[in-house]
């Protein structure tokens, strides 16, 4: 006879498991886990049950003791047996699946199994399930289920778990729990001061106000104010300026306006005859052009003016070359005023002598030339203020 044929088969490894997921056992029978043998598994279930006699894995645990007899009954020559207990975590989660894994490979390795017969309380199936077949096959499963279903454990856990998630998530908390706080609040004290007839309208004040910040997100919109409010960091002092100046610009552009649509208020009231028609308004259109123009064009050309000086203050704190022109700008835009002045008076009053209209554009072309001028020598003198920056941002272009 070969020495193959006198090999004999080696023996198939089957570990009866019971699984307390949220280790009832270290809980409440103050047991340490795992629990491996027959008779340290039977004490384990007994001190179990005294403590909680409705505890189901006391009764998993019994349930596995008898399916280990049940197999020792008709046990084969290839064929070995163990029943192990393993716990989790009362915490649950990650943290209890990670001890049951622990504890698994403890008893996998003193009683390398080969195959698995599991035996739970019902409800822990769909989690442990996957996590002991990662590791050793499992070729039965038996569950234990004590004085109620299986769905309807579910079911509690489920509610269990939202309602944790309703009490402590503060996107739902505000809601179920505040509103209603609120609510109760407000009748306590309407019953404190014998005002319970109102209640009805407050529950509609409340409810309203709740609705109108929720539906225009006003409650958004504070938080990202706040947020922005305490994240905000000042800008550079140029740009401060630059920026008071637009505002400050602005403004009196706007006043300037409003006076010259005042001038055109006051001019129409003084019409005679008051026009009545469109083509009686078209015949004064000119005249109140005249007017506005007026009215408002000195404090429009300051406004023009302060916009661009802090335009001016920036560009020389960056040293950028864009503060020679905006000096020419801020010239050109002074020399508008005599102008724009004179051309309203010549609109009011036709009979109105156009000399001053000619020497203010004459004396504005060579204010405009001469400011070129002059900003091209200074250009060209200073330039070395400037060559940092140009350098840099003809490097920028190429790149």
């Amino acid at each position: 006879m070969s020495k193959a044929a006198k090999k004999k088969p080696k023996p198939k490894r089957i570990l009866i498991l019971c699984v307390d997921r949220d280790d009832d056992l270290g809980v409440k029978a103050g047991l340490k886990t795992p629990i491996l043998g027959k008779k340290e598994n039977i004490n384990a279930a007994t001190t179990l049950a005294l403590r909680d006699p409705e505890e189901p894995d006391a009764n998993a645990m019994f349930e596995a003791v008898r399916i280990y007899d049940h197999l020792k009954k008709e046990v084969k020559e290839q064929e070995e047996h163990q029943i192990a207990t393993i716990a989790g975590s009362e915490l649950g989660g990650v943290g209890a699946d990670r001890q049951l894994v622990s504890e698994l490979t403890e008893v996998l390795n003193i009683f390398p199994a080969s195959d698995v017969i599991l035996v739970t309380d019902g409800y822990t199936d769909e989690a442990v399930l996957p996590l002991v077949e990662s590791r050793v096959p499992v070729t039965s499963v038996r569950r234990i289920v004590m004085r109620h279903s299986k769905s309807i454990e579910e079911t509690a856990a489920l509610f269990t778990r939202y309602l944790k998630i309703l009490m402590e998530n503060p996107r739902y908390s505000r809601i179920l729990l505040g509103l209603p706080g609120i609510l109760l609040i407000i009748l306590g004290v309407l019953a404190v001061f014998n005002w319970l007839s109102y209640a009805g309208i407050a529950f509609l004040i409340v409810l309203g106000a709740f609705l109108f910040v929720r539906g225009f997100g006003l409650d958004k919109a504070t938080r990202n104010f706040f947020k922005w409010v305490r994240e905000y960091s000042p800008p550079p002092y140029p740009v401060q300026i630059a920026g008071f100046s637009a505002v400050a610009g602005v403004l009196l552009v706007i006043i300037g306006c409003y006076l010259g649509w005042a001038s055109v208020t006051n001019a129409v009231a003084g019409l005679d005859p008051y026009p009545t028609n469109v083509g009686q308004w078209l015949t004064h259109l000119p005249k109140l052009s005249g007017w506005f123009i007026s009215g408002s064009i000195a404090l429009i050309v300051i406004g023009i003016c302060v916009l661009l000086s802090g335009r001016v203050i920036r560009w020389f704190f960056e040293r950028d070359f864009r503060l020679w022109r905006t000096i020419v700008v801020i010239v050109v835009s002074a020399c508008f005023y005599p102008m724009f002045y004179e051309a309203s008076q010549i609109i009011i009053n036709p009979e109105f002598s156009y000399t001053g209209l000619v020497i203010t554009i004459v004396i504005g072309i060579s204010l405009t030339v001469a400011s070129v001028f002059a900003v091209f020598l200074l250009r060209r003198r200073y330039v070395s203020f400037f060559t940092g920056k140009e350098k840099e941002i003809e490097e920028i272009a190429e790149g």
